[in-house]
């Protein structure tokens, strides 16, 4: 359904039905900071609406003549009966055909644990256990949400100030793109990163850290990246695989999905996952997909 007003035959004029954004995820992982960003964008933003009114919301903004057109929900899930409360008002908009999407902000619980502690208050969710209690039961409660989300952002390793570009990237442009993606180089060694929607491991390739005079280089070097692809299978790998995002990426537009990341993977995430990553979005892009290149751990080493 456009979100553009129209005028019917007999001069009425069709009410516009605002873009919908629902922020969700673990306490902690900085749905605040999110939802402020998009106000700063222009989005009306309202916090903590309890979900059986979103699709009122909705409607109201339709009602605005225009002067609502994007509204943002930030929503938290603290009970069995809120969670089907948001699972019923989903499946109506759904219905009425409103463009929403779902952003849930994910991290790590040693990251929670900390930022917990730092402020010296305890977890909705804990009572009178500890606050790895009131963790564990939020993401039993959220992981269909999890699962639902559009977009899925690991904000464990990141500040304000990296989390709010974060949101500007997908958020900022004044036309949406049919489909965003996010190809991320990582090292294994320091862990699969939690917002990934396909995983690559490159580690069936020779790794360059072997080769003295390449090792001190990333795969963001001319050198490097020619010492990866000249390797048997490479090309081909990339090749095919580039041919399998676009068939997948297809099937997401099919169903409404926005956002992809595609997280590439070798041992450190310097060499390998990091040539290949710049090779894949590159062609990504080149196939009409905006596509963003992060290197996750390259110079962590």
């Amino acid at each position: 359904m456009s979100t553009g007003s129209t005028t019917e035959p007999g001069g009425a004029t069709e009410t516009a039905i605002p873009e919908l954004v629902i922020i969700s995820g673990m306490s902690g992982a900085g749905r605040s900071t999110a939802a402020k960003c998009l106000e700063d964008l222009g989005w009306f933003v309202v916090d903590n609406l309890p979900p059986a009114l979103i699709p009122t919301m909705v409607e109201l903004g339709a009602r605005s003549q225009g002067n609502v057109a994007r509204i943002a929900v930030v929503v938290d899930v603290r009970g069995r009966r809120f969670f089907d409360n948001l699972r019923e008002s989903l499946a109506d908009l759904d219905a009425k055909q409103v463009t929403r999407r779902i952003v849930f902000l994910e991290s790590s619980d040693d990251a929670l644990v900390r930022r917990f502690e730092s402020v010296r208050r305890p977890h909705p969710l804990q009572g009178d256990g500890r606050i790895t209690d009131g963790i564990a039961a939020e993401r039993d409660l959220l992981r269909e949400l999890r699962g639902d989300a559009d977009l899925v952002i690991d904000t464990s390793s990141l500040n304000v100030h990296e989390l709010r570009a974060k949101m500007d990237a997908q958020f900022a442009g004044e036309e949406e793109p049919e489909l965003r993606a996010t190809v991320m180089s990582f090292g294994f060694k320091y862990g699969l990163p939690v917002d990934a929607d396909l995983v690559v491991d490159m580690r069936f390739l020779p790794n360059p850290h072997w080769v003295p005079e390449l090792r001190p280089f990333s795969g963001l070097n001319e050198e490097v990246s020619n010492y990866v692809f000249n390797q048997p299978g490479a090309k081909e790998f990339l090749d095919r695989y580039t041919e399998l995002l676009q068939l997948i990426a297809a099937g997401y537009r099919r169903e409404g999905k926005r956002y992809v990341t595609v997280a590439v993977g070798c041992t450190g995430g310097k060499h390998r996952s990091v040539a290949t990553s710049e090779k894949l979005a590159a062609r990504l892009a080149a196939a009409g997909i905006e596509t963003v290149v992060v290197h996750r751990d390259m110079g962590r080493e």
